[in-house]
């Protein structure tokens, strides 16, 4: 039986038992605590007519209506010194964390860098089996050198670590890079002979079942990696193809980009015409002069001479859309935007015939040129972040540089978001970048120099906050052991591989233990090679 209103216990609805702070240390107020017995109920507040405690309001001294108006370069300074003070306390970076969130409630903290530098450079590679030749079908050399490399999809997600390498004479080599236990077992590998001129960049379909080549015979193919089958013939430009890239929704669809200027979109699923028993096909897209072009000088000569296209050096897909496609040129540090479903046509000009494609975003300014360079300098590789990197893309240049931008708008990030390293140079466009899976690690080839070549690792998941006071340090690790320039770059999940002019691959793989070894043991440097800040 229900009680009547008369009878049911009078209580308040709203009683103020908790959140009352008699003190307040550095924003904490504790609850009420709990009777020890479990049937000691607990005491109903006083009801004698008197004024309730009011509620204590929750102040800080340094937060005021004052510091909300301050600039975003103001509250940074404040928040290094607040955390700089607490790491003087010998206090752990949790505890400046939370002193941060703290000192200005409501407000979300800046993620503070812990550093990395020490995982960079655990890792490591072994000079007895962590290194693959690249062997020569000629008789007059015994090793070829690689151009480009590619883990699958599948290696990237921490499966069967396969790698496909591109070398000079249009071979594929692919080998199984799984670490090897047996000194005297050589790692499996696969021939793949599949363009007659050298190989200058190659990607694994979605699926992993077939590989796309372009090379310097103006054909880009799609090869059965299975049965080693030429399935298809791309044929449209009239110089090297330089990059080809799959569209990541869509796999039976891509992109390539040469040396003739243009860019070109494929559809595998439209076929023009059977070459010598190949599927040839023609591109369903074309974007010619997609970074302008170069007039050549007319030395005394009385025929016009007829300007040069700029190369195109990197194709990416924008994120989550198939019909934007972002590309780099040789000739400076300005991405363009492209929207592949119906290009912008400009009004030509009287001395056109016909009508040029424009991109429907670029890059507002050349970071290349903002550090008192004479002239710009081109892109040789540019790759897309993902997970903490997420909306950024990264561009290596010709000026030893690698400069972040906007996914976005394009926009270059400030100097803070370039990374550089004092032995790193990049002086020609067959050096490659590659992003590790986690989006957290950035790996970069060099041109090299006299006393040989190293690749280059970074952290770039703080690279976000480059206009933060607040930066990890960015600063670059080395990874020598090569000789001559190393182009070719990719990531598998916990290991890399670089190729080198020597005609070998070098593989690295993440190992504090041995790591350390290294660092204890004087002779393990005929063994092994590993990270180091700089040689």
């Amino acid at each position: 039986m229900l009680l009547s209103p008369n009878s049911s216990p009078q209580r308040e609805a709203l009683t103020n038992c908790t959140n009352i702070a008699s003190e307040a240390i550095h924003g904490f107020c504790g609850l009420p605590t709990p009777p020890e017995h479990g049937l000691v109920k607990r005491p109903r507040p006083s009801n004698d007519g008197g004024a309730r405690p009011k509620r204590l309001k929750f102040t800080i001294e340094e937060s005021s209506v004052e510091e909300e108006d301050r600039t975003d370069s103001d509250e940074s300074e404040e928040d290094t010194d607040l955390a700089s003070s607490m790491l003087r306390k010998k206090r752990t970076v949790f505890h400046a964390r939370y002193a941060l969130a703290v000192s200005r409630p409501g407000v979300t903290c800046r993620p503070l860098p812990l550093p990395t530098r020490s995982l960079l450079r655990a890792y490591v590679s072994s000079h007895k089996t962590d290194v693959f030749t690249c062997n020569s079908d000629r008789t007059d050399s015994f090793l070829t050198p690689p151009y480009a490399c590619a883990y699958t999809h599948t290696a990237k997600r921490g499966g069967v670590p396969h790698l496909a390498v591109a070398t000079e004479q249009g071979t594929v080599y692919v080998w199984d890079t799984s670490r090897r236990e047996d000194l005297g077992r050589e790692s499996k590998r696969v021939d793949l002979d599949i363009h007659e001129n050298g190989i200058f960049d190659l990607q694994w379909s979605p699926d992993d079942t077939s590989l796309a080549t372009c090379s310097g015979d103006h054909t880009t193919r799609i090869t059965d990696v299975t049965t080693g089958k030429v399935l298809h013939l791309l044929r449209g430009h009239t110089s090297t193809v330089k990059t080809v890239v799959w569209d990541p929704q869509h796999a039976s669809l891509l992109s390539t980009g040469g040396r003739d200027g243009g860019i070109h979109v494929w559809d595998l699923r439209i076929a023009e015409r059977n070459v010598h028993g190949l599927t040839s096909h023609a591109s369903v897209t074309v974007i010619d002069g997609a970074h302008g072009e170069d007039k050549r000088a007319n030395r005394g000569g009385r025929k016009k001479v007829a300007p040069t296209a700029r190369t195109v050096t990197s194709l990416v897909y924008a994120e989550g859309r198939s019909d934007r496609l972002i590309s780099s040129g040789s000739f400076d540090g300005i991405l363009r935007l492209w929207d592949l479903r119906q290009p912008v046509l400009a009004t030509p000009a009287k001395s056109q015939k016909k009508r040029a494609a424009q991109p429907v975003v670029m890059s507002a300014f050349d970071p290349t040129i903002i550090e008192g360079a004479r002239r710009a300098r081109g892109l040789t590789s540019v790759v897309a972040g993902t997970g903490p990197t997420s909306g950024l893309l990264f561009g290596l240049g010709v000026d030893s540089r690698v400069h972040t931008y906007a996914a976005s708008t394009l926009l270059p990030l400030s100097q803070k978001g370039t990374l550089k390293h004092p032995n790193m140079h990049t002086n020609s466009f067959w050096v490659r970048l590659a992003l590790s899976p986690d989006g957290r690690s950035l790996l970069s080839g060099s041109s090299g120099t006299d006393k040989g070549a190293s690749a280059f690792l970074f952290d770039v998941s703080q690279t976000a906050l480059a206009a933060s006071s607040i930066l990890p340090d960015s600063a670059g690790v080395e990874l020598p052991g090569q000789k001559g320039e190393v182009g070719g770059v990719d990531w598998a999940q916990d290991m890399l591989a670089t190729c080198s002019d020597d005609g070998t691959v070098r593989v690295w793989r993440f190992n504090p233990i041995i790591r350390q070894h290294c660092d204890l043991e004087r002779d393990a440097r005929w063994s092994w090679t590993w990270g180091v800040d700089s040689l």
